[in-house]
């Protein structure tokens, strides 16, 4: 969300297309009639099976999902979208990922089947720009909490307090085709100083679209917002239990900014089923997804464990 101008009451920094102030609601002022980002009706490809959005390439021989494979179709929006300002670019390229891939399969562990690195084939491999808010904020963090000190005959013993707050560049995922999990996988290794305008030349690429407007926008990273007051909250509660611990978060200055992440989206197969992987597009160490486990193996161990845990029983009945 770039940041046009401040606020002229309490001096926090205002985004293109916001209406209100997001720190004090104070009306801002509208830009002249056909001016700014949001005068475009968008294009997206919606997936029928987990909901992202894509951009619209009219060059795409399939409109399948980057996702989840599933079939997608065009939609066009009456209402403008909220769009990336900065993509971060490529820095594993297609070979290095179908490589990262196999050395992560053949680093699963004793339970996975021996064969499967050198088994498995590449079905498809995607270069994906996902798409997520970072905001920077300082502010006023107030709560409530109960825990065991000073509890005295009581188990618990309520508390309060306030303490200030600076988080600089919090992500919030905008992505409806990576979980929150995998976001969290993905985040540590960007680098936002490499960002760009637009997103470079990358074949086959496609970039996901922020599903939501500005008005929603604002909600999530409000959510995450006190999402985060209450961790840092949560390092001032006196004692070692805490229960019932509320946190409100009153900001002073909040900016917010759209991002474009990078990342490869695999489907492999191994002995004729399909599996899902992620590659980091800019770190090919992190590397994550779906993977089978070798049943003979499980039941090499499960077995003696049960008919040993039987024969324990068995003994003990007959004495």
């Amino acid at each position: 969300m770039s940041t046009l101008s401040s606020c002229t009451r309490c001096g926090s920094p205002l985004s293109v297309g916001d209406l209100r102030c997001a720190v004090c609601a104070l009306p801002c002022p509208l830009p002249p009639s056909g001016e700014g980002p949001y005068r475009a009706v968008a294009k997206v490809l919606r997936c029928d099976g987990c909901g992202a959005a894509l951009t619209y390439d009219v060059h795409a021989q399939a409109p399948r999902c980057a996702f989840c494979g599933s079939v997608a179709h065009l939609e066009e929006s009456e209402d403008p979208l909220e769009e990336a300002e900065g993509y971060l670019p490529f820095r594993v390229a297609p070979d290095v990922a179908r490589d990262a891939l196999r050395g992560w399969l053949g680093s699963l562990g004793w339970f996975r089947p021996d064969d499967l690195a050198s088994q498995s084939s590449v079905d498809a491999l995607t270069p994906l720009w996902w798409v997520g808010w970072t905001f920077d904020v300082e502010g006023l963090v107030s709560w409530t909490a109960d825990s065991d000190a000073g509890a005295n005959r009581s188990r618990w013993a309520p508390h309060s307090g306030q303490v200030p707050m600076t988080l600089r560049a919090s992500l919030v995922s905008a992505s409806r085709g990576l979980k929150e999990d995998e976001v969290a996988r993905l985040a540590p290794g960007y680098d936002l100083a490499q960002a760009a305008a637009a997103p470079h030349a990358m074949e086959g690429a496609q970039v996901e679209r922020f599903d939501v407007q500005r008005s929603g926008a604002r909600r999530i990273v409000q959510r995450a917002l006190e999402a985060e007051a209450a961790r840092h909250a949560r390092q001032y509660v006196p004692g070692s239990a805490v229960r019932n611990l509320h946190a409100a978060v009153l900001p002073k200055r909040l900016s917010t900014r759209r991002w474009a992440f990078p990342c490869y989206v695999l489907a492999y197969r191994y002995r004729d089923r399909l599996y899902r992987a992620i590659v980091h597009g800019q770190d090919a160490r992190i590397v994550f997804g779906a993977a089978p486990y070798s049943l003979a193996k499980i039941l090499a161990v499960v077995v003696p464990i049960v008919l040993a845990i039987a024969a324990l029983v068995a003994y003990l009945m007959l004495r």
